[in-house]
């Protein structure tokens, strides 16, 4: 079983690269997209709606830790982000089939569970208020563990949590603290771990005597690229694999710095959220350190490119983001 024994590793820069990725035009454009790791090893990432996903078995013993109404319904609700965040969650060619990363690992904890998986997609504000009315079993969503966020949700980790910093392609900014972002318009999306670091980069500078971030927000990833490119923008903060992916597949951006989700000393963690003591977290749990056992987490991990955030274990409630200010 999984515990609440906190990481022993911690960064406070995560300055290799999760994932290198090799273009091959704008996902919208075809089947197929094309991703590489630092070793040079290619795979092709199916962004058609014939997913053909990785399956494994029901393990009676988790699934018998399943809460009881639960276990009567056979299904698994499950909540993501309706916004396009290749190669985390994101709609096939058909515009219609929900697929990524999280929605794979969601159908293997499923699998374990022996629930059928109902995936649903709403608004990043509307994950948690799903939650909080019992809507929806869990969020497999790219949500980070914070301090906060742990007064009313359970967490089971899956991923590592690294965010990236993205600019026009070719202007020579490397991002590294805050300094690099002093007096810079950065472009985040509202109610996130990453708006929290930023947030406090901007207070960190104004008390060094350095000019605020001019911090933007929009309402979709459209009008975020669109104001980068234009130049009304100097940056985009976002999870690393999202900005990877989509630098690499337009060829019009670059990550010139990345940064753990948790801030500095510790390693960000992303994990399978619910509704604090619901009862769910510790079958999530142990049928995420099932997946990882058994090896069907990895290919998971493996054919979306993202070996390099893989974890050892699944963990309840580690620390997380502290609170800003804390």
């Amino acid at each position: 079983m999984s515990t609440t024994a906190p990481r022993g590793t911690t960064v406070a820069l995560a300055a290799a690269c999760v994932l290198l990725l090799a273009s091959c035009g704008d996902p919208s454009g075809g089947e197929t997209a094309e991703v590489a790791n630092a070793s040079g090893t290619r795979t092709k990432i199916n962004l058609t709606a014939d997913q053909n996903r990785v399956t494994t078995a029901k393990v009676d013993s988790i699934a018998a830790g399943v809460p009881a109404r639960i276990r009567a319904r056979g299904t698994l609700e499950v909540v993501g982000s309706s916004g396009s965040a290749a190669p985390l969650t994101f709609h096939a060619t058909d515009d219609r089939t929900v697929i990524g990363v999280e929605t794979d690992i969601a159908h293997l904890v499923a699998d374990v569970l022996g629930l059928e998986p109902r995936i649903r997609t709403v608004s990043w504000e509307n994950i948690f208020v799903g939650l909080d009315s019992a809507k929806y079993d869990v969020g497999f969503s790219n949500i980070t563990v914070t301090e906060e966020r742990k007064e009313k949700y359970d967490f089971a980790t899956y991923r590592k949590d690294n965010l990236g910093f993205e600019a026009k392609k070719g202007s020579g900014l490397k991002v590294d603290g805050p300094e690099d972002v002093a007096g810079r318009t950065v472009a985040v999306s509202s109610g996130t771990n990453q708006e929290k670091l930023l947030v406090a980069w901007s207070e960190e500078n104004e008390r060094a005597g350095r000019k605020p971030v001019d911090i933007k927000y929009y309402q979709n990833d459209t009008d975020t690229y669109l104001a980068l490119r234009s130049g009304r923008i100097d940056l985009h903060l976002g999870p690393h694999p999202t900005a990877a992916y989509h630098a690499a597949t337009t060829g019009q951006t670059e990550i010139v710095g990345t940064y753990s989700g948790a801030g500095a000393g510790l390693q960000g963690l992303i994990a399978a959220t619910t509704k604090k003591d619901n009862g769910l977290v510790e079958p999530l749990a142990d049928a995420l350190d099932e997946i990882i056992r058994n090896g069907t987490y990895a290919e998971v991990l493996k054919r979306w490119g993202l070996s390099g955030e893989a974890v050892a274990t699944s963990e309840i409630n580690p620390p997380g983001l502290p609170r800003t200010g804390a």
